[in-house]
């Protein structure tokens, strides 16, 4: 008679297995990807309605191309010399005919003040890397910072983010950057 061979007891597998599994999902870490808070403008109600013509002189241009070199306005630049560039463009305190125009507005808390009327335009190659677009948008987000810092430590002695909401809100029109940020080309070349 042919002997039989002994069965492993295989029922708490499934539960040793089980264990397993949550042991894993609980002591994994993951890496919860953050973006950029951009605040998109609103949707034109007339879709026909052509862009409004902005003077040469009002315009910062920034080109970042594949090889994650800048040209700002024609200039090459790192993006360390971004921020000063950017709020020397935005100030304008000698009024230059090179850096943008100012216009006369009335401000709450400020009374009449001259205003930039400079925007930025950014636009990106296909190839640039990640880390330098990011680098970028740091820069260009913390020379609007500042500016906004400089104008409230003015007036109140306070820095931007401490103030109320009317006293932001009179600072953002004191200091409007503006970011018209362009779909990305591909510029150079593969």
């Amino acid at each position: 008679m042919a002997r039989k061979t002994p069965e492993i007891n295989s029922s708490s597998m499934a539960d040793i297995a089980f264990l397993l599994l949550i042991f894993f999902l609980v002591t994994t870490t993951m890496d919860v990807d953050t973006g950029i808070y951009k605040m998109l403008p609103a949707i034109p109600e007339d879709s026909s309605e052509t862009p409004p013509k902005v003077k040469k002189r009002n315009v910062f241009s920034i080109l970042v191309n594949r090889n994650n070199e800048l040209l700002v306005n024609g200039e090459v630049l790192s993006i360390s010399q971004l921020r000063d560039k950017t709020k020397e463009f935005f100030m304008n305190p000698s009024n230059l005919e090179t850096l943008p125009e100012k216009g006369l507005k009335n401000v709450p808390y400020f009374g009449d003040v001259m205003v930039s009327k400079g925007l930025i335009s950014l636009q990106n190659d296909r190839g640039t890397r990640y880390e330098t677009y990011i680098r970028v948008q740091d820069e260009l987000a913390a020379a609007s910072r500042e500016l906004k810092d400089e104008k409230s430590m003015q007036k109140w002695g306070k820095k931007y983010a401490e103030l109320d909401a009317d006293q932001q809100s009179a600072v953002r029109k004191y200091v409007p950057v503006q970011i018209s940020e362009a779909e990305p080309r591909n510029t150079g070349g593969k």
